[in-house]
């Protein structure tokens, strides 16, 4: 039986992931049972579980703000820690499956292949380009590009001049099984560049509004989308 450790397992998506996947393939570890910035803890855990693959879920996400607020604390958690993963996987062959983000395009066009330029816009999508590219040095790994959210859509509005093909939580996970064992990068998105349509489809009460800039916080792409054709092949979707 294939083990799977779960970093970062009292996260948003590990939460979910954990009820649909609660058993002895999948082993879950929080901050405390396994700290990225930890080394040796790393090191102890994969060698105390002897999982042929580790999924990379821990680091900063939300809010996106932090990233310019605190840069150390960024680049701590989603570039030194990620190395951290791989030095110590590497070390022991284990292989990595690496949740990045469609943000590490340039976002101006949409339609991103895994082959396209990449060229983040803000620090976040920074942090977690700098994570991929230690993942990248090490060819035991996937990496995936995903464009997700928590179902249901939990802000009062959506942007109508944004795009970007986002899946919920729960339909990644679903997808998840089919593309554990393969290599390499992997775009996963939905089928709708409209956020306002996604949002929709579980908040109905969801408002239209503009997206700017110039009034932003954190700069956003315009198209983020992604080409899930590739997707698509393996998982016959």
């Amino acid at each position: 039986m294939k083990k799977y450790i779960v970093t970062g397992g009292d996260g948003r998506f590990a939460k979910q992931l954990k009820e649909k996947f609660n058993n002895k393939k999948f082993i879950f570890l929080n901050k405390k049972e396994l700290n990225i910035l930890n080394r040796k803890q790393i090191e102890k855990s994969i060698k105390k579980y002897k999982p042929y693959a580790l999924i990379h879920l821990a680091g900063l996400s939300r809010p996106m703000i932090i990233h310019e607020k605190d840069i150390e604390k960024s680049i701590t958690l989603n570039i030194i820690g990620t190395s951290n993963i791989v030095i110590e996987c590497a070390s022991k062959n284990i292989k990595i499956i690496y949740f990045s983000t469609n943000y590490i395009y340039p976002g101006k066009k949409g339609g991103y292949s895994e082959k396209s330029p990449l060229l983040p816009l803000n620090n976040y999508s920074w942090s977690k380009l700098g994570g991929e590219a230690a993942v990248q040095m090490y060819k035991n790994s996937l990496i995936l590009r995903i464009a997700m959210s928590e179902r249901p859509w939990i802000h009062p509005e959506a942007f109508i001049n944004v795009k970007t093909n986002f899946l919920y939580h729960d339909e990644v996970i679903k997808i998840l099984p089919k593309i554990l064992d393969k290599k390499g990068i992997i775009n996963i998105g939905g089928n709708d560049k409209s956020i306002y349509n996604f949002a929709k489809k579980t908040n109905p009460k969801v408002k239209k509004s503009l997206y700017s800039n110039q009034l932003s916080k954190v700069k956003m792409q315009k198209d983020s989308s992604i080409n899930i054709n590739k997707l698509k092949k393996i998982t016959k979707i």
